[in-house]
C-alpha cells in the first residue's frame, strides 16, 4: 500500500459523497483552507510543510497525502520534508515515528512522480 496516491484514491468517493451532502460546510472549509495556506509572511511551500508536520501529529493519513502532494507541487525537497517530519518526533514521540515514515513515503511518492515530468508539467491527477 502506498501512503500517497492510494490513500487519496480510497478517500475520493466517500469525500465526494459527503461534500454533496454538506456543500456549505465544504465551501466554508475551502475558504479557510485557501486563506490559511495563501502566501504571506510565510510562503506556500513552508505552510504546506507545516501542514504536513501537523498531519503527522494528528495521525491523519488523508491529510498526510494531501499536504505531501501539495508540498511537492510548491517545490519542497525531500530534505525539507524530512526535517519538518523530524520536528514531530520531538513534539509527538513514538506515534510520530510511524506516521512520519508514512508521510515521508507519501512525499517521496509524489516527489518522484513530479521529478519525472517534463519541465513545469504536473502529473495527471488520480
Amino acid at each position: 500500500m502506498g501512503y500517497g496516491k492510494d490513500v487519496r484514491e480510497e478517500l475520493r468517493a466517500p469525500t465526494r459523497e459527503l461534500r454533496h451532502a454538506i456543500p456549505r460546510v465544504y465551501a466554508g472549509y475551502k475558504e479557510l483552507h485557501d486563506s490559511a495556506l495563501a502566501a504571506g509572511a510565510l510562503d506556500v511551500r513552508t505552510k504546506e510543510l507545516i501542514a504536513l508536520a501537523v498531519a503527522v501529529s494528528k495521525e491523519c493519513d488523508g491529510c498526510i497525502a494531501a499536504h505531501a502532494h501539495a508540498a511537492v507541487l510548491h517545490g519542497a525537497t525531500p530534505a525539507e520534508a524530512a526535517e519538518a517530519i523530524g520536528v514531530t518526533f520531538l513534539m509527538n514521540g513514538g506515534p510520530a515515528t510511524v506516521y512520519g515514515a508514512r508521510a515521508f513515503a507519501a512525499f517521496q511518492e509524489f516527489y518522484v512522480e513530479q521529478e519525472a515530468q517534463p519541465d513545469g508539467q504536473q502529473p495527471a491527477a488520480r
